[in-house]
């Protein structure tokens, strides 16, 4: 294939999902009070096999042709989907590293006892029922490969089932306006904390199944050395880009270029380290300096990374389900109980632990709303537990359709809840989608 072809039919990708996204996005903000991102991710499951391709299998697998295809069984991987799949990535560390310079670290030290609280509960309950899902099913329906020891099946499902929609959790608190509030903050730290800790769940996962504990060690225990050295040295540091700001009367492209080259530097660690990219660039963002930088830094980035690269990574991860694969009425009930299982043991058990950490029960709720969507970033930890063959198609299915149903699940509910802000909320929706 010449290159002219290849980028015409990357063109033609960036087309479509743009304009499927926006549309989609404006349906649901309309009829369905849905934020935006959440669209965004069902526009990635409607572009794909699960729906584009059941009624028009040809033209979905020509447009955007994935391995498995069985339209096209002989065609593998598009070439352009590797592009798109880069773009992806970059539109979501960027706008991670957007969301850390949001992060007020000084009003979440104020709240440490209550987000504490909140990412305990929001880890040990969901975990402790998916680890019992996995011992009581997780042979005798073909959840897991057979080689997966039984104590690695729990500990991942387990690790599935508390993980927090982080990017998407962020996305919608600033989409409603809540960014710097003590609400929203708790719950950014609540979740952060929360997918952190899955993710070095997964790491001792993978580490039995290759059977070398050497790489969970290096994952957690870089992570933390990352985030020690950046939010104490690199701190200092980046107050040298504050002052640099103030005394230039703005940012210049080199300084523009430094920062660039620190965050991507940052989400290269954490990536290489098997924590993931996002948690490097959003840590680097919350150790840069507050004021004039982080507001003109924002304004360089945001429309772009917003409204024309992040729906790439919700749109390329969505076209990887295939909600087909659940073709019989026991496999629809266990999605059933993994569903009320996800609810209870995140939404709810949240909810309960900000009650009793002294918020208000609308807080505590609303709180419990948003740390119970999972949305992308599940689909990020079943895509990794497929690619290392811990887990089946059949598993990976079933919580995909639990990732939908809690992330469509969180934008009305918490409107409901917390409708007293949805004035300003409507405005942060006028601006952010």
């Amino acid at each position: 294939m010449s290159d002219v072809d290849l980028m015409l039919r990357f063109m033609l990708q960036m087309l479509v999902i743009l304009v499927a996204c926006k549309a989609v996005g404006w349906l649901g903000q309309k009829f369905l009070g849905q934020t935006q991102v959440v669209m965004e991710m069902v526009t990635g499951v409607i572009l794909g096999p699960s729906l584009f391709g059941v009624f028009w299998p040809t033209t979905q697998a020509w447009l955007f042709p994935m391995f498995n295809n069985p339209a096209v069984p002989a065609a593998g991987k598009h070439p352009s989907m590797g592009i798109l799949y880069v773009i992806a990535q970059l539109g979501l560390v960027i706008y991670m590293f957007m969301i850390g310079m949001e992060f007020d670290v000084k009003l979440l030290q104020h709240r440490a006892k209550g987000a504490i609280g909140v990412s305990l509960a929001g880890i040990i309950m969901p975990f402790t029922f998916g680890a019992i899902i996995a011992y009581t099913v997780g042979q005798s329906v073909g959840l897991f490969k057979p080689e997966i020891s039984q104590s690695s099946q729990a500990l991942y499902f387990g690790a599935a089932m508390c993980i927090t929609a982080f990017p998407m959790l962020a996305r919608i608190i600033v989409e409603r306006g809540i960014a710097g509030t003590s609400m929203g903050t708790l719950a950014l730290g609540a979740g952060a904390t929360d997918d952190a800790a899955a993710w070095c769940i997964l790491a001792f996962v993978l580490a039995t199944s290759k059977g070398d504990p050497k790489y969970a060690i290096f994952a957690i225990g870089g992570g933390i050395l990352f985030g020690i050295v950046t939010m104490t040295l690199g701190r200092r540091v980046f107050e040298v880009f504050g002052k640099k700001i103030e005394r230039d009367g703005g940012m210049t492209s080199e300084l523009f270029v430094t920062t660039m080259i620190c965050l991507f530097a940052g989400a290269y660690f954490t990536d290489a380290i098997g924590i993931y990219a996002v948690f490097g660039a959003f840590i680097m963002g919350a150790a840069m300096p507050r004021g004039k930088f982080v507001a003109e830094l924002k304004s360089k980035l945001e429309s772009l990374t917003v409204s024309a690269l992040l729906p790439f990574f919700f749109v390329y991860s969505g076209l990887n389900t295939k909600i087909g694969l659940l073709n019989t009425p026991a496999l629809w009930m266990l999605t059933g109980v993994v569903c009320v299982a996800a609810i209870v043991g995140k939404g709810v058990a949240c909810a309960l632990a900000a009650k009793a950490c002294g918020e208000t029960w609308r807080d505590a709720w609303a709180i419990g709303t948003l740390m119970n969507s999972r949305g992308l970033m599940e689909l990020i930890i079943l895509n990794i537990g497929r690619q290392q063959g811990v887990i089946t198609d059949t598993l990976y299915t079933m919580l995909v359709i639990m990732a939908i149903i809690t992330t469509l699940m969180a934008s009305p509910i918490f409107m409901w809840i917390y409708r007293k802000s949805a004035v300003s909320m409507d405005g942060a929706l006028s601006t952010s989608g």
